[in-house]
């Protein structure tokens, strides 16, 4: 294995500026309580969430979305869904890993749409990068640091000086119907874990390492069939009023200032969202103020003190499209709800029960959990279990169920004491992610190595039993029990009686560079639900993504050879004693991202390769003869070879292979 492998999410230091991002789009319908219009124009409303795979090495990927619009199939105006209040605030996509960021409750006319239009900022500014407390070893940025402005390069900006912008054009795999009365969930994905999302141009010799963004790129589908499994991020807002009958709040929507100042403010908006308390339920309600908590199951024990106090709301989508609160913190102060802290968990120490979550400026916050600290799983499918904890005290952590890449948001008893003690911590996402070995009909294993030792992991996982429900497929279909796909093609995910025995085929494949460098199993990554009935009061995986391996960055052995799903080369790497073979295939929807980057006298040339159309495959087997600088990510097959997801050749003067 290698000794210094790194996982997808990191971001590859090659000798150029190559970036390219990866959107999914899913859209999901369900009957709503969304009014039609007025006239003979009815209108349904359109869910607009943004939510992100997840990334290790930053804290903060900053992003600033100016507007959304909707393309009508068959031409006519886009529908706008959302436009950003002024000043435009920032959506800090680390913190969306599964998790969606609810931009909009649109009301839109009811009709069939083929695509969305994002309008991102492209200013100096626009696009801020903090560096994780303890990114990967190698990783070219500083820990905790923030890149100078200077350091980014947003690719695709056009207009003027302090108005530029960059148009992202989402194509939607089937179309989004919106029907009159209903609402209708679209999810884009930006995906942090895709090799060429953001790329360091490292220099040769002294100089100043560059970091290319750019939001153009290629699109996937990814359905969310039922609105209510979608996650939901805590939102912030401002009470602006309490209903007549007491059942919900009007917030308007307010987002913190990134980088995030010592004393946090609230960048508020005038988007409105109506949130009602879980009647059947109830809806905890912290008091940050009077330091108190109750459960209500409507607003009339505490409407007297909420206007115009902030609050931070876990909230779940109904069926019926609305958003019923599970957990509200309330404060007449923004830094007091807003002091969590929410992050990825970067340690967890079982011995002083206090775990490190990373915030938003890169650094690592201890929290230390005590007997009365409870602990939640985010699950909205289930509005009980998503209301009740699953554990209470320090066991959780001695029995290892909290590990590094955790994203959580946790609740401060105090937020000004020192230590500070959580006195809830809700687990957004369990993620588990490594190597993966041993695999079986019961479950398999994912060893994962950190930079710092402590955080290292071995854990068996086992599969979600066959008859738990796992959401719905691409078609709408009930899916029960696990399923895998590979990485941005959720729609061809592997589910029902074949799944597991599909999945153990898929994942004893390993390839030997010999040397140094070693043998790259398969990597893969999942997301865990708590007390399946495979594991009672432990974790199992209700699904896995195969994650390309990244292959070090190494020179073409042997020339292009044709075949009938695309071509091969053999690829040697500094320090391997073997020469491997490297697949790209030319099936359309499956086809390898290839990507020529040509660095001539300084100046750098990204062109796509199409590998689907005669002229991309035409111009790659041409340039990827020996000798050729090329950079894989694959996965691992059970012959040896590397089946390429994401492919890099370089070409100019300046070519190299690092």
């Amino acid at each position: 294995m290698e000794a210094k492998s790194s996982r997808i999410s990191r971001l590859i230091s090659l000798l150029v500026v190559a970036t390219l991002p990866l959107l999914f789009v899913g859209c999901g319908n369900t009957s709503g309580s969304s009014s039609s219009g007025s006239g003979a124009t009815q209108n349904g409303t359109v869910a607009f969430v943004m939510q992100d795979a997840s990334t290790e090495d930053w804290a903060t990927i900053g992003v600033k979305v100016l507007s959304v619009s909707l393309t009508p199939q068959g031409g006519g105006s886009p529908i706008t869904v959302f436009t950003a209040s002024t000043p435009t605030p920032m959506i800090n996509l680390v913190q969306l890993d599964q998790l969606g960021e609810l931009l909009a409750n649109a009301q839109v006319p009811a009709g069939t749409y083929t695509g969305a239009t994002l309008t991102i900022g492209g200013n100096p500014g626009d696009v801020v990068l903090t560096v994780s407390a303890d990114p990967e070893t190698g990783f070219a940025g500083t820990p905790a640091a923030t890149i100078p402005s200077s350091q980014i390069q947003i690719k695709g900006a056009q207009g003027s000086t302090g108005s530029m912008t960059v148009p992202v054009k989402v194509k939607f795999d089937s179309p989004l119907v919106v029907n009159a009365n209903a609402t209708t969930a679209c999810d884009v994905d930006f995906d942090l874990a895709h090799p060429a999302f953001i790329v360091a141009h490292v220099p040769v010799g002294p100089g100043t390492t560059m970091w290319a963004v750019n939001f153009n790129g290629p699109v996937r589908h990814h359905p969310v069939a039922d609105i209510a499994w979608l996650v939901l991020r805590h939102m912030y807002g401002t009470v602006a009023a309490v209903s007549l009958d007491k059942t919900s709040i009007t917030i308007n929507k307010d987002y913190p200032v990134y980088p995030a100042t010592t004393r946090e403010t609230a960048v508020q908006t005038s988007q409105a969202l109506t949130i009602l308390a879980d009647s059947t339920n109830g809806t905890l309600f912290y008091d940050m103020d009077a330091k108190s908590v109750s459960t209500i199951k409507d607003f009339s024990s505490v409407s007297g003190s909420l206007s115009n106090k902030f609050v931070r709301v876990a909230a779940r989508y109904q069926e019926d499209g609305s958003l019923a609160a599970v957990r509200i913190w309330a404060s007449s102060s923004f830094n007091t709800a807003w002091i969590s802290p929410e992050g990825h968990v970067l340690h967890v120490n079982a011995t002083t029960d206090v775990m490190v979550v990373q915030n938003e400026n890169g650094a690592g916050m201890p929290v230390t959990v005590d007997a009365n600290t409870q602990f939640f799983f985010r699950q909205p499918q289930d509005a009980l279990a998503d209301a009740t904890p699953i554990a209470t005290g320090t066991g959780f952590l001695a029995a290892k169920n909290l590990v590094r890449g955790f994203k959580v948001h946790v609740s401060v008893v105090d937020a000004f004491a020192v230590p500070v003690v959580a006195q809830t911590v809700d687990i957004e996402i369990a993620k588990y992610e490594g190597y993966i070995s041993a695999p079986n009909q019961t479950g398999f294993v994912y060893t994962r190595n950190f930079r710092t030792a402590a955080d290292d992991y071995s854990v068996t996982l086992n599969y979600i039993s066959s008859s738990t429900l796992n959401g719905k497929a691409a078609t709408g279909t009930q899916v029960d029990g696990f399923e895998w796909w590979n990485l941005t093609f959720p729609t061809l995910a592997d589910s029902g009686s074949n799944a597991v025995p599909d999945f153990v085929s898929a994942t004893n494949g390993s390839v030997s560079f010999g040397g140094s460098v070693g043998s790259l199993p398969v990597w893969g990554i999942s997301y865990a639900t708590w007390n399946d009935p495979a594991n009672p009061n432990g974790w199992s995986a209700r699904w896995a993504i195969l994650l390309p391996t990244p292959v070090p960055v190494g020179v073409v052995s042997t020339n292009w050879a044709s075949n009938s799903n695309g071509g091969s080369i053999g690829m040697t790497v500094p320090g391997g004693a073997n020469a491997v073979t490297v697949d790209l295939s030319s099936v359309a929807k499956s086809a390898t991202l290839a990507y020529q980057v040509d660095t001539t006298n300084g100046v750098v040339t990204i062109t796509p390769q199409d590998l689907t159309t005669s002229t991309g495959l035409s111009n790659a087997s041409a340039a990827l003869v020996a000798g050729t600088p090329v950079k894989a990510f694959g996965v691992p097959q059970v012959d040896g070879s590397i089946k390429a997801y994401v492919f890099f050749y370089l070409t100019g003067n300046q070519a190299s292979a690092q």
